[in-house]
């Protein structure tokens, strides 16, 4: 894993869950008023959470020890680096599962909207 000190002050983080159950999600909403970095945890399904994820630029090299993370692309284009492995390319409706315990981070190119489908234990930021 990469040694670099991340600054987690540039995102916006939020795990509140905003829409509870028999709620309607307005996603272009919520894309409306928020620029990258921003997640936001949007209601839980079960022992999971559906995010919101609008991003541009790279995130920084971490992993999840013990939860899988899948990411689904709305809008623009997600390239996910996996340690050791080649880079993944996720264009408008792709989506793809990183295991736990993988290294990865997440890149866009332009601003990019995603929705990440995982357990509600994980810290988006990584351990």
């Amino acid at each position: 894993m990469r040694n670099e000190k991340p600054d987690l002050s540039r995102y916006d983080t939020r795990l509140d869950e905003k829409y509870g159950h028999l709620t309607v999600i307005d996603i272009p909403r919520e894309v409306a008023e928020h620029q990258p970095w921003f997640n936001q945890t949007l209601t839980r399904v079960n022992d999971c959470v559906v995010r919101l994820g609008i991003v541009q630029g790279e995130y920084h090299w971490h992993k999840h020890d013990h939860e899988d993370e899948c990411f689904i692309v709305l809008e623009g284009q997600l390239l996910i680096d996996l340690e050791g492995r080649e880079t993944v390319v996720l264009d408008r409706h792709l989506g793809y599962t990183v295991p736990k315990g993988v290294v990865h981070r997440t890149r866009a190119p332009q601003k990019t909207v995603i929705l990440m489908v995982e357990a509600a234990s994980v810290t988006p930021t990584g351990n």
